[in-house]
């Protein structure tokens, strides 16, 4: 990585960023969130069901694990008034918006921004925390 922590970037000063939980990214166009064993086993746990039913409600295979499933509109079927599993959320869903495609470019940034009202706000991230986001924990 040290190759790239030498590589300039639009974030070479850091970005700012909360989550306002305002389902922006959950809602909306459809996507695929993938969800690996450990995290569906720590689904089913915060939710209190078994972990059978989560699979079954919630959840599709998806290469080497699962994806959430969506509603017709393609909003998160665990989103509802808020996240219901916030605490225990994909890594997907808690490096966002600190994914590859979106930080390929300041363009690219900038569109995203204006989705997110928690992009600007907030927790600071140097372009270390960011690259470590990136590399160290996206599956």
């Amino acid at each position: 990585m040290n190759q790239l922590d030498q590589r300039p970037y639009f974030f070479d000063a850091g970005i700012r960023f909360t989550c306002r939980r305002c389902g922006a990214c959950c809602t909306g166009a459809p996507g695929i969130v993938r969800v690996s064993a450990k995290e569906t086993e720590a689904i089913a746990v915060h939710l209190g069901e078994p972990l059978s039913l989560v699979i079954e409600t919630y959840l599709t295979v998806w290469e080497d694990g699962y994806r959430i499933k969506e509603a017709d509109d393609g909003r998160c079927l665990f989103f509802g008034d808020g996240c219901r599993i916030y605490p225990v959320r994909p890594t997907q869903c808690r490096t966002f918006p600190f994914w590859f495609r979106n930080l390929r470019s300041e363009a690219r940034w900038k569109a995203i921004q204006k989705e997110c009202p928690g992009i600007g706000n907030g927790q600071f991230y140097s372009k270390a925390d960011i690259l470590t986001l990136l590399f160290d924990e996206m599956p």
